[in-house]
């Protein structure tokens, strides 16, 4: 909702938020406009938008703070891509857990931080976790703002999704341009690791498809990726950059089925051959995209987080 402070302009016509708020802001520069998006003083229909490429449609409404927004969230692990009164979608990079390990650990995590951050608008302010990413996985991750918001959409959650898009720099070279993995996904809990059959044992589906975007420059025959074999020599490794879409969202799916059919995940210490083979010193998976309609708008909408650069270059070496 507006703050008293605010002056809120009702949009006529499809524009984008920047040109539009340079026709109602009497002559301001385009960085001074640029400038007051970045400052997070600018909401579209209840929500903080800072990106001036924004397309505004009739009927929507543009609130403008007078002075400068909620204190931003600045933390060198996680950026806010969006906010409004029931989500908060961050865009999450290595290193960070999603939540602590133990309920009683004082570590921090991408939980810890929003708690805080939210906490500063209003003390009783609180988030709650709608999906998980690994500690190593970068990429956009989902937040309610209430506890009823949070069991409504893990309830619902493949209903709401309409798209998980993730890219993986895998061991390899792939011989066929796309395909799809299905497996039958188990867990043990005892020693946290998840098994695959490629016949139904019980376990849970798992449909993984992926596509190769790049793959790095051989100059010789390598030698076939296998799952766990001896730790890797040959020096540069030949790589494959992949888009990978979910059918299913299991947990450690895409590092588990990649590994399955012989190509693990560059870095991945648990499913492939960890930093051995790996010219970057991180798990290299992505969770670029996720789109899924709004639990109270009931309209779509999309996040998308840029590749870490690092994943494109061992393509060029």
């Amino acid at each position: 909702m507006p703050r008293k402070q605010d002056t809120t302009y009702r949009v006529e016509s499809q524009i984008s938020l920047l040109d539009f708020l340079l026709a109602r802001m009497g002559g301001m520069t385009r960085t001074s406009v640029k400038q007051m998006l970045t400052q997070r003083r600018v909401s579209v229909a209840g929500a903080v938008q800072t990106r001036g490429d924004y397309t505004l449609m009739p009927g929507d409404r543009v609130s403008i703070s007078a002075g400068r927004g909620n204190s931003a969230l600045t933390h060198p692990k996680l950026s806010l891509l969006y906010e409004d009164e029931y989500l908060l979608v961050v865009y999450k990079r290595p290193g960070l857990l999603t939540v602590p390990t133990r309920p009683e650990s004082s570590e921090t995590t991408a939980l810890s931080i929003l708690r805080a951050y939210v906490r500063r608008q209003h003390p009783r302010n609180s988030v709650f976790v709608v999906h998980r990413l690994d500690r190593e996985t970068s990429g956009v991750l989902v937040f309610a703002r209430s506890e009823e918001l949070q069991h409504y959409m893990r309830e619902y959650w493949r209903q709401l999704v309409t798209e998980r898009t993730y890219i993986a720099l895998a061991e390899g070279i792939f011989d066929q341009p796309q395909g799809t993995i299905t497996t039958w996904l188990t867990e043990d809990n005892r020693i946290a690791r998840v098994f695959s059959s490629p016949t139904d044992n019980g376990g849970q589906k798992a449909v993984t498809h992926y596509k190769v975007l790049r793959q790095s420059p051989v100059t010789h025959n390598p030698s076939p990726v296998t799952h766990n074999p001896s730790p890797v020599t040959h020096n540069p490794s030949p790589v494959t950059l992949l888009e990978l879409h979910l059918e299913t969202g299991r947990t450690n799916q895409i590092r588990v089925h990649l590994a399955s059919i012989g190509h693990p995940v560059v870095g991945d210490r648990k499913y492939g051959h960890g930093l051995d083979y790996s010219p970057v010193d991180r798990l290299c998976l992505h969770a670029k995209v996720l789109a899924f309609i709004h639990p109270a708008t009931e309209k779509k909408v999309r996040f998308e987080a840029p590749v870490p650069k690092e994943f494109y270059r061992p393509l060029s070496d």
